[in-house]
């Protein structure tokens, strides 16, 4: 939209009143305006609304009356809706303004949770007083949707609304946005992306406070580029998660390389970068600023996860006063878990040197997220050619991955993410087999140590999507797709390679697990699992590279001890059959007639 145009609007919208009170002119659902445009193109046939089903968006567009100089202002006025489902629950969802709407200035969205007649209220209110309406009507029918994402009663994993699992496959996809259909993110992209089985990216958004706006303002065009990528999300079934607060924003000399942005952040003109954590100030404008983040898109499905902050020690508020920022992120999780309607999951980093275990930040947010940057001074080979034997750069770097996942899963009860990794900070440059094999070993190495999510790699883009867009993702989708992560209770499980190393989780049901040998393979190598009951187990090898499981193997369990023997392959019907150099498995105990 032109600037000039949006301030007349908005000078336009905060003209001021005859200090009347506050009037709702029209409710109108859009699924009403849907049918209506309909009937004009049908020449006016009677074309009813659609149904909408459980989990699909209900959305209203409002025409109201008011006193206000900032419409985005919450205690200028505050307009909202209270929605009573068929159970009797009453959901208050905030309503905000959005002036790119052509048809009416003031929306409401809002997912409902249940089939059946719901009724809603719509409120406002302003400095000259209140309205609200009658209470209207509307009904939600059954639909495939499975609903919202949230942490499992396992505390270790998440599961969707109607209780099945959500293992997270995806990576960072920023948009660098700057208006409405310009950006990296794509159609085409996320097409690609969900073939091979990625159902979430994450990214940082450009923030919606600009220079121009000013602080308390939100530039539309960014806001209406987010209603884009979130239609097309919702579209493919893909979820997103949000991070809100990226350190280069609020950092002004920290890192540099593009890592110092606050020269053009409108909170420089209220608070310094070293103070913003801790300024009430910039406090309030961010509640009011996440409010409306909460009121635009808090009502999708497809948006799984706060990740609240990354980063945080590349700023200066961090830096000088850390316990300051520690606080903010405790304000910060808890007026998500009090605003959020749909209470989603919250998580947040430091960066990914070595040193940054962040055990204050694992404490305070639900889930816990550890950088690792190999370059940042973790353990790399010693020398230019390393023993391939002894000090294989691939070992190294997968270790890595376990050992930090599984001090997750150790310390902290609660989902573990690997939050940001990869790009060029590895033990091999993208574009080479060794980096590609690097980011194949850290998917199943954190899986296999209790990872929620795949390691958030960064990031999608040209630079990487020859390394990252492969069938190792769809390999990786496949198994996982097969595992009920949320029915039971899970715990790591002792395992032993002859050569390599191998981990495993284990439930009342399942045992799942990754052995790899990146020295010389897996093949004609055994597995040893301790610990388990005796009997005949059933066990199934799985050829990551290729997605497919071997045919099933029966092993007995003797005094505690199962062990597996990985085959070698050679051929098959004159083509070439190969274990390579990790196999996946599942085990099972097969239970007497």
């Amino acid at each position: 939209m032109p600037r000039l145009l949006l301030a007349m609007m908005l000078a336009a919208a905060a003209a001021p009143s005859s200090a009347e009170p506050p009037e709702l002119v029209s409710v109108e659902p859009t699924i009403h305006r849907e049918a209506w445009y309909a009937r004009l193109q049908n020449a006016g046939r009677n074309v009813q609304p659609r149904k909408l089903g459980q989990y699909e968006k209900f959305e209203l567009e409002i025409d109201l009356k008011a006193s206000f100089e900032n419409p985005f202002d919450a205690e200028q006025i505050d307009l909202s809706a209270e929605f009573t489902a068929p159970s009797g629950k009453i959901w208050k969802i905030w309503g905000f303004y959005n002036p790119t709407n052509w048809d009416s200035e003031w929306m409401v969205r809002f997912t409902p949770t249940e089939s059946g007649e719901w009724s809603y209220v719509v409120k406002v209110r302003d400095r000259e007083g209140t309205a609200e309406t009658e209470p209207a009507t509307f009904r939600v029918g059954p639909s495939r949707r499975r609903g919202f994402v949230n942490i499992a009663e396992n505390r270790r994993y998440l599961q969707h609304s109607d209780g099945s699992s959500f293992y997270g496959i995806g990576l960072w996809y920023n948009d660098d946005y700057h208006r409405r259909g310009h950006g990296q993110i794509s159609e085409t992209a996320l097409d690609e992306l969900q073939r091979l089985g990625v159902n979430f990216i994450c990214f940082y958004p450009t923030p919606l406070e600009t220079a121009g706006s000013g602080v308390g303002r939100y530039d539309q065009d960014r806001a209406g580029r987010l209603d884009e990528i979130f239609g097309w999300c919702e579209e493919r079934d893909i979820h997103i998660a949000w991070n809100l607060v990226f350190h280069s924003y609020i950092s002004e000399a920290m890192w540099g390389g593009g890592n110092d942005r606050y020269r053009s952040n409108p909170y420089r003109n209220i608070v310094d970068a070293r103070d913003w954590f801790a300024n009430d100030d910039a406090w309030k404008h961010q509640q009011n600023l996440y409010r409306y983040i909460i009121a635009r898109w808090g009502y999708s499905p497809s948006l799984f996860m706060w990740f609240v902050v990354d980063e945080i020690n590349g700023t200066e508020g961090f830096q000088a006063d850390e316990a300051g920022a520690l606080q903010w992120c405790r304000r910060m999780n808890d007026y998500f878990h009090q605003h959020d309607p749909y209470r989603r999951p919250t998580t947040g980093t430091q960066s990914g040197h070595v040193v940054h275990w962040w055990k204050e930040g694992y404490e305070i947010f639900d889930i816990g997220a550890r950088e690792i940057y190999e370059a940042q001074e973790f353990p790399m080979p010693k020398g230019g050619k390393p023993d391939l034997i002894h000090d294989h750069p691939l070992r190294a770097s997968y270790r890595n991955y376990a050992e930090q996942t599984a001090k997750l899963w150790a310390e902290f009860e609660k989902p573990a993410i690997i939050g940001e990794c990869g790009f060029d900070h590895t033990y091999y440059e993208p574009g080479m087999p060794g980096y590609q094999a690097t980011y194949h070993n850290a998917l199943w190495s954190a899986l296999a140590n209790g990872s929620c999510a795949t390691p958030f790699w960064w990031n999608y883009s040209p630079y990487l999507n020859d390394s990252i867009v492969t069938g190792q993702l769809r390999a990786f989708a496949r198994f996982v797709s097969d595992i009920d992560f949320v029915g039971g209770q899970w715990k790591p499980l002792a395992v032993a390679a002859s050569s390599g190393d191998a981990w495993a989780m284990q439930s009342e049901k399942l045992i799942f697990g990754w052995f790899a040998n990146p020295a010389s393979s897996v093949a004609r190598e055994t597995v040893t699992i301790s610990g388990l009951e005796p009997g005949d187990y059933e066990v199934r090898l799985y050829r990551t590279r290729r997605g497919v499981y071997m045919e099933p193997d029966e092993v007995a369990c003797t005094e505690g001890t199962l062990t597996v023997n990985i085959p070698e392959l050679v051929h098959e019907n004159g083509r070439a059959q190969h274990i390579g150099d990790d196999v996946a498995f599942t085990i099972v105990r097969k239970h007497a007639e």
